[in-house]
């Protein structure tokens, strides 16, 4: 091999390798400092870009569970209301009933009259606040029905159809203006009590099918989450343990680089050596 001090070639070749050394160094200390083995675009463009697309659905996700857990809000408010409906049905029957009674004086009559309407007005104010973020199934206010999000392309939705319990209405067929201070008055909302009960019961159930369908999907959507996170993670963590081990060899890496460099670097002394026989 050819001495000059023009060229040190074990040196360059030392130095190549220590810089080597500092580069893989420097990767695996941004996985283990992010937890990714896929940070960025330059990492791995195709996987990286898949792993997006996946984080762009998850996204999406958490916005269609928002959606489905505001729909489970208004569900259940609903069906609340409506359960405390039911019972009131239950107690104007019986005032109802008690006015039937051809034995009743006009006090009586009158009173039970009263408690009636009392009633009839407890349904409407119920119904009036069965609200959950502006969106109300029970007064009518909201149309057939509301739709909510089910999937993250917000090409399918979810639907809760309204049960229109407004006095007078077809569920409630029993006017908000109706008295029973006769016993044909009484005979006469005895039978729309009757049916009223019945329908209000059925849209009940019906409040209870959508509420277990939005609560199914609710569960479907988060373990569809979950899965695509999982799917990322796959893609683009990193194995910490394998860094672990993969930091501390090239740290040795680099110090026996180092060595070797300052090593390299002294080879032109012998020159002097040489040239100090002459003197």
């Amino acid at each position: 091999m050819t001495i000059s001090v023009h060229t040190n070639k074990s040196a360059l070749t030392a130095l190549q390798n220590l810089n080597s050394t500092n580069d893989q160094l420097s990767d695996v200390q941004n996985r283990v400092n992010t937890g990714l083995k896929i940070a960025n675009a330059k990492d791995n463009a195709a996987v990286w870009a898949i792993a997006q697309g996946q984080r762009a659905d998850i996204g999406a996700l958490d916005a269609v569970k928002s959606s489905l857990q505001r729909a489970q809000s208004i569900s259940q408010v609903s069906a609340t209301a409506g359960a405390t409906v039911s019972d009131l049905l239950v107690q104007l029957k019986q005032k109802v009933v008690a006015a039937m009674d051809t034995s009743l004086d006009t006090n009586s009559r009158t009173a039970l009259d009263s408690d009636f309407k009392a009633l009839l007005r407890q349904i409407t104010q119920v119904t009036g606040n069965a609200a959950f973020d502006g969106a109300n199934l029970l007064d009518g206010t909201a149309g057939p029905n509301i739709q909510f999000l089910a999937n993250a392309d917000a090409t399918n939705r979810i639907t809760l159809t309204t049960q229109n319990m407004s006095l007078g209405g077809s569920i409630i067929t029993v006017a908000s203006t109706a008295s029973i201070t006769s016993v044909p008055l009484a005979t006469g909302i005895l039978n729309q009590l009757n049916s009223s009960i019945s329908n209000v019961n059925q849209a009940l159930g019906n409040l209870g099918s959508q509420e277990k369908q939005v609560e199914g999907h609710i569960d479907f959507i988060s373990k569809l989450s979950d899965t695509l996170t999982n799917g990322v993670g796959n893609l683009v963590d990193a194995d910490l343990a394998k860094e672990s081990a993969r930091l501390q060899a090239l740290q040795v890496q680099q110090q026996l680089g180092a060595q070797a460099l300052s090593i390299a670097n002294q080879a032109p002394q012998i020159i002097l050596q040489l040239f100090r026989g002459g003197g």
